[in-house]
């Protein structure tokens, strides 16, 4: 049987939000309002993740490439943390879990930063060399190996 939920999107959530909003709890559509709320929690924390991958990246680069680095780079690790900061301030209880995070960015970014420097795995650390403080602090730049 296909259901609001299946044929309009929506309009299911219009319809489930004017439910709560009148306190007619009976009439909701629990079982799919707990399915989207997790999903919600997931893409709030792959957020964080991507976030993470695209300044992680950067910030390698940086370090293993000197000689070619510019504006681009610079501006990319800079916008990434002024919008990780903002993500982790909209969502604090993500902050629980940022070691998991990093470690998962970290292998994500090891593996574009061999594809975008064309260096080999070996030249990038197996762990995240950088913590949480030095990765959002503005005045960090990692030295370049060279």
């Amino acid at each position: 049987m296909s259901t609001l939920y299946d044929q309009d999107f929506h309009a299911w959530t219009q319809e489930q939000a004017a439910l709560l909003r009148a306190g007619r709890l009976a009439e909701a559509d629990i079982d799919h309002l707990a399915e989207e709320i997790d999903s919600m929690g997931r893409t709030e924390r792959r957020e964080l993740v991507n976030r993470l991958v695209i300044l992680l990246l950067h910030l390698l680069k940086w370090q293993v490439q000197p000689g070619r680095r510019g504006n681009s780079w610079r501006l990319s690790v800079k916008e990434q943390r002024l919008r990780l900061a903002a993500h982790l301030e909209d969502n604090p209880s993500l902050k629980a879990g940022l070691d998991a995070a990093i470690a998962r960015a970290w292998r994500l970014a090891r593996i574009e930063a061999e594809r975008e420097t064309g260096l080999p795995e070996s030249t990038f650390p197996a762990n995240c060399p950088f913590d949480i403080r030095q990765i959002l602090d503005d005045g960090f730049w990692p030295e370049g190996n060279g």
